[in-house]
C-alpha cells in the first residue's frame, strides 16, 4: 500500500538510474536506499518523497548516498539556454551563473558563450 503511495519516487529513482537500490516495506513503512550520481539527484529525489508525504513523512525511510560529493551536478547545455538561466534552475539565483563559468573555465572562455551538447560542471556553493 505504502509502496504504491510513493511509486512516483521509485520511478523516479530509476529514471536517475539510481545505483545499488533497495525497496521494501515493513510494517507500513517503505524503506529505500541506494546512490544518487550528485547531490542534485539526492535533493530530486527528497524534493519528491516531501511532494508526496509531507515535510516529515512518517511512512517512509530514505538512505540516499552520493557517488560524488565533488561537485552538485553535471548539466548538458541545451539550445536556448545561458549560464544565467542554468544557474536559476540548479540555485534559484541568476546571478549565480559566476560560478559556473569559474568551475568551466576549461571549456568556456566566455561567460555569454556556451554551445548546446557542452557538458557543464555544475559546483556546490
Amino acid at each position: 500500500m505504502v509502496k504504491a503511495k510513493y511509486q512516483d519516487v521509485l520511478d523516479l529513482g530509476q529514471k536517475l538510474n539510481i545505483q545499488n537500490g533497495d525497496v521494501s516495506e515493513d510494517n507500513g513503512t517503505l524503506k529505500i536506499k541506494g546512490t544518487a550520481q550528485t547531490q542534485y539527484e539526492k535533493n530530486q529525489l527528497w524534493d519528491k518523497i516531501k511532494e508526496i508525504g509531507g515535510e516529515s513523512p512518517s511512512d517512509i525511510v530514505a538512505d540516499i548516498d552520493v557517488a560524488d560529493t565533488s561537485i552538485y551536478h553535471k548539466h548538458t547545455v541545451k539550445s536556448g539556454e545561458s549560464l544565467s538561466k542554468i544557474a536559476k534552475h540548479y540555485y534559484g539565483d541568476p546571478m549565480k551563473y559566476k560560478a559556473i563559468f569559474e568551475a568551466n573555465t576549461n571549456i568556456l572562455k566566455n561567460p555569454d558563450i556556451i554551445h548546446p551538447d557542452q557538458e557543464l560542471i555544475i559546483p556546490n556553493i
